[in-house]
């Protein structure tokens, strides 16, 4: 017996990213969109024989974006700025699309600079395209 309409999940394969001032929108891969709070074990003495779990600060990872080398080259320069000592704090998103091209879920990240910036492998005997790899530190990420 049928319980109402047939909902799939969205597929991951659709997203693209924004970030203040640069348009490079489209990217082969994003991922370490999380937060964690780990807990903090405290005793007292005059306490039982059992630890209190207290919340810890919250913690985020960085985001790893990868992209098909191109002559666009915005997030090298951006990362170059860091290198040179003149971190450019921006504001990002992640933006999951649904097959008709409608965003559906957003995740906005704040004060986020590029920490880590990798370069493509090359290999003569390969056929695969140039990879680059940006990795963003920020300081929270949330649902939207």
């Amino acid at each position: 017996m049928p319980t109402g309409a047939r909902v799939d999940p969205y597929r991951g394969y659709r997203f693209r990213i924004e970030l203040d001032g640069i348009d490079r929108g489209g990217f082969r891969e994003a991922a370490g969109l999380d937060s964690a709070q780990p807990p903090i074990e405290y005793r007292e003495g005059t306490e039982p024989l059992t630890v209190r779990k207290l919340p810890g600060l919250n913690t985020y990872s960085n985001i790893t974006l990868r992209w098909g080398t191109t002559d666009d080259a915005a997030l090298w320069e951006w990362r170059k700025k860091c290198i040179d000592g003149k971190v450019e704090r921006k504001n990002g998103s992640v933006i999951l699309i649904d097959d008709a091209g409608d965003e559906k879920t957003r995740w906005n990240f704040h004060n986020a600079w590029p920490t880590k910036w990798t370069g493509p492998s090359f290999n003569a005997t390969g056929n695969e395209v140039a990879i680059e790899t940006i990795e963003i530190a920020h300081e929270g990420v949330e649902k939207a």
